[in-house]
């Protein structure tokens, strides 16, 4: 009998999420979950398909893992790659990003012989799962991860993720608030609100955003706890900013905005499919930073699509300098042949060097924005054990901590800190005592 189960995740906060929640259904019908792929029987590579690299990546993992055992691959590649990753190993067998309740089910058909080819294909369909009140079993118990929304309304060009999420899905607000209430009495101290687009909540069944409403709620348990809010698309967060920034001001919710632009040039964003142009970013930041001054801005550029001159990545340049963006996610251009964009890729060799002088300038401004913070004192929560005696916190505007401490019951903790040194990602903090 197959009994320990082995995962394996790739991706964002919601993937995790889908693992966590893997791991407790598997837990509650008797499975054994490993953290050593050695002694499994079962190994789950949960995948995602937003980079080529990461994509690329996987397909080898997958080709090295051991014809002896079950292999189950789930998430987005399944649904897009289907046929390309097929006969990579003999013993695949699949589940869709719509289908995670169904792991059980899945192995359950293997082992009795009933998966056949059509019954597969059933579990890569599209459907409305809720991934809410469900067992789930996190690698760390003080954040609690809680996806509003599947899919999104976007058409973006670059984007291969819609072919596998589909179209906006807004979770039940009441299974929401259940959740993050469960989470929060089983000892969470930081709720992760994640989706494609937060802002987007509710837009699939009213003309208005409910995310204010939503936080809200959320916000108003009882209980001491961090929300940190995850990215919001600029054209739906515009209709919604002023009631959001009064939300941001409650000392609950980490002073992070994250706002993916993907280019600061708008005839690159016109190119993209993007529904807004950089001037209303900017006036998002703007209004932010008149209301939160020290707020941390986080933003996603893609660098090198295929209609991208020199000028339109010097607005990125510019972009980044002007509004002193803290927090920057790189991607190269992925070239998903899903796409059918037909456009010429940039040279390799050009991709290369934007990507250098991107990085580059944000590290300059980063140190610099993080300086201001050296031999201060922080309140931050200890939300993560890194070694024995190291571990990560979170100021209130969300930037990162390293802390030195031999007090292991400091996990979970909200603590004074005296910044020592900074860095670009990071700081470094020393208790107050």
């Amino acid at each position: 009998m197959q009994n320990f189960v082995y995962i394996e995740t790739f991706g964002c906060a919601a993937n995790q999420n889908n693992s966590e929640i893997m791991r407790g259904l598997l837990k509650q019908a008797g499975y054994e979950l490993t953290n050593n792929q050695e002694i499994a029987d079962i190994i789950i590579i949960n995948t995602c398909i937003v980079k080529e690299k990461t994509q690329n990546k996987i397909i080898s993992r997958i080709k090295s893992l051991p014809a002896s055992k079950l292999i189950i691959v789930s998430g987005c590649m399944p649904e897009t790659n289907f046929k390309e990753i097929q006969n990579l190993n003999k013993n695949l067998i699949f589940l869709g990003t719509h289908h995670f309740k169904d792991i059980i089910k899945l192995i359950k058909d293997f082992k009795e012989n009933k998966l056949t080819a059509k019954q597969q294909l059933e579990y890569l369909t599209q459907r409305q799962e809720e991934k809410l009140i469900l067992p789930k079993i996190s690698n760390n118990k003080i954040i609690s991860i809680i996806q509003i929304t599947e899919g999104c309304l976007g058409e973006c060009s670059y984007c291969k993720v819609k072919f596998a999420k589909h179209k906006l899905f807004s979770y039940d607000e009441n299974n929401i608030i259940k959740q993050a209430e469960n989470d929060l009495q089983q000892g969470a101290k930081e709720i992760w609100i994640t989706s494609q687009d937060n802002a987007s909540y509710g837009l699939d069944k009213d003309n208005k955003s409910k995310l204010p409403e939503l936080l809200n709620k959320i916000l108003n348990l009882n209980h001491r706890f961090k929300l940190r809010l995850g990215m919001m698309n600029p054209n739906n967060l515009l209709p919604i900013i002023n009631e959001i920034i009064e939300i941001y001001k409650n000392p609950k919710i980490y002073k992070f905005l994250h706002i993916p632009i993907q280019s600061a040039s708008d005839k690159v964003l016109a190119d993209m499919k993007r529904k807004y142009k950089i001037k209303q970013v900017e006036n998002i930041i703007n209004k932010f930073k008149q209301e939160i001054p020290d707020i941390t801005i986080s933003t996603d550029i893609i660098i090198g699509y295929p209609t991208e001159t020199e000028q339109d990545f010097q607005e990125n340049l510019k972009f980044i300098k002007e509004n002193q963006i803290n927090v920057l996610n790189i991607s190269r251009f992925s070239n998903h042949k899903e796409l059918n964009l037909n456009l010429k890729p940039l040279k390799k060799q050009t991709i290369n060097k934007r990507n250098k002088e991107i990085m580059s300038l944000f590290r300059k401004i980063t140190q610099q924005n993080k300086e201001k913070y050296l031999n201060k004192n922080l309140k931050v929560l200890i939300n993560k054990k890194l070694s024995e005696n190291l571990y990560e916190a979170r100021d209130d505007n969300y930037n990162l901590i390293i802390i030195n401490s031999e007090d292991k019951s400091i996990l979970g903790k909200s603590i004074d800190v005296n910044i020592k040194q900074t860095g670009v990602l990071q700081m470094l903090g020393k208790i107050v005592n």
